[in-house]
């Protein structure tokens, strides 16, 4: 998907999706940011042979982040699209989940953004940051996601402390994985959701975009 405002777009917005791909959830945040005056590109991480259940969703990601090098090269291909696409504005990345695993790897891999959000995303990774890190990072966590243990929060503070990262961590508690998305693909509600940390990661968000963008 990609999308732009009526008017002159603030900035792009790289989307990258959950380990499902792109989702009615993560099409309904691509089209606030729209409305809210940004052009957005939702990124694709598997191509044509996109699985199509969870299953099979998690073996993709699973082999994808095995091989962190062939990973990142597919991610940067969302934001080389972007910046095609939106050459003369500031560029921005958010993700869910998988996504914010991919935003964050695209930080540690150097890539000139302004800013990168991360939303309920995955925070271990296989090559961790050993050089200066340009966008200004935010970090929306769930206290109770299972699948980042507080091990792997500090251990994530410790590393981008030690190549100077300019970062904040927002952490909520008793709150699970994929508080964002208020249903699940067969539309029944989604019992991880929490509108409060929803609402207030958000608006965290956008907050961030106005000290980057002035």
């Amino acid at each position: 998907m990609h999308g732009v405002p009526e008017s002159t777009p603030r900035a792009a917005v790289a989307i990258f999706p959950t380990f499902m791909n792109s989702t009615p959830g993560v099409e309904a945040k691509a089209e606030a940011l729209v409305e809210a005056g940004y052009a957005v590109l939702i990124g694709d991480f598997y191509g044509p042979d996109a699985p199509s259940n969870f299953e099979a969703a998690f073996a993709a990601m699973t082999r994808l982040r095995s091989d962190p090098q062939a990973a990142r090269a597919r991610f940067r291909a969302t934001l080389e699209l972007l910046r095609e696409l939106h050459p003369d504005m500031p560029h921005l990345a958010i993700g869910f989940c998988l996504g914010g695993f991919a935003v964050l790897e695209m930080a540690r891999d150097g890539q000139v953004l302004t800013a990168v959000v991360s939303f309920h995303g995955l925070l271990e990774t296989l090559l961790p940051a050993d050089k200066p890190i340009k966008p200004r990072i935010l970090v929306c966590h769930g206290d109770a996601d299972a699948l980042v243990p507080r091990s792997q929060v500090t251990s994530f503070w410790e590393e981008m402390d030690g190549v100077q990262a300019d970062w904040h961590f927002h952490s909520y508690a008793g709150v699970e994985h994929g508080f964002t998305n208020p249903h699940m693909l067969d539309g029944s509600p989604n019992p991880a959701y929490n509108a409060s940390a929803d609402r207030q990661s958000w608006a965290a968000m956008y907050a961030l975009f106005d000290v980057v963008l002035g």
